[in-house]
């Protein structure tokens, strides 16, 4: 019983991160994340 809850709410937990990677909001934060590696050091660095 305890090991069928504890599957469900890892599940939902699963679902909720890849629903939150996947949203909109979040495309322009991953895209500059993306991008961080091919950066040219024009921050100074």
């Amino acid at each position: 019983m305890v090991s069928g809850i504890v599957t469900l709410l890892l599940m939902v937990l699963f679902l909720a991160g890849w629903a939150w990677a996947w949203s909109p909001r979040r495309k322009e934060v991953f895209d500059d994340a993306a991008r961080l590696p091919l950066d040219d050091g024009e921050n100074g660095q």
